[in-house]
């Protein structure tokens, strides 16, 4: 279980790191941001460990989410990455605009595409489970 105000916190970070690869075109940013969240789909997000509550939370919220949310923003930062090493700049831009914009989804209006995919893909998973039991 976690506290969503961290993982809040920590998209305002990404947000402000994946916009800062946009405005730089920095490769090297980007595969920084990669570590990043392939610790976060370990539950070692560094950003997150940053937020100091001065509250203890509401509510907690399921972990598997978000890190499922953690895995496709490192596939779009292993990608982005991917294509500035093979020289398509623009291509690697569209990708981190991408994440870019899942990240500010979450840290503006709390909606996680990617614990939103993570939904999707267990329930036709599970669905998909008991039609053949």
């Amino acid at each position: 279980m976690v506290d969503p105000r961290r993982l809040r916190f920590a998209a305002w970070l990404t947000t402000a790191v994946l916009a800062l690869v946009l405005v730089t075109g920095n490769a090297w940013l980007l595969a920084a941001q990669a570590v990043v969240f392939a610790l976060g789909a370990y539950g070692r997000n560094p950003y997150a460990r940053l937020y100091r509550p001065t509250s203890p939370p509401g509510e907690l919220e399921d972990a598997r989410p978000p890190r499922f949310a953690q895995v496709v923003g490192l596939s779009f930062a292993v990608l982005g990455t991917a294509l500035f090493a093979a020289g398509l700049d623009t291509a690697a831009l569209l990708a981190t605009a991408a994440a870019l914009s899942a990240a500010l989804l979450n840290a503006a209006f709390g909606v996680c595409l990617g614990c939103e995919l993570y939904l999707i893909v267990k329930r036709t998973t599970h669905r998909e489970e008991g039609a053949t039991a």
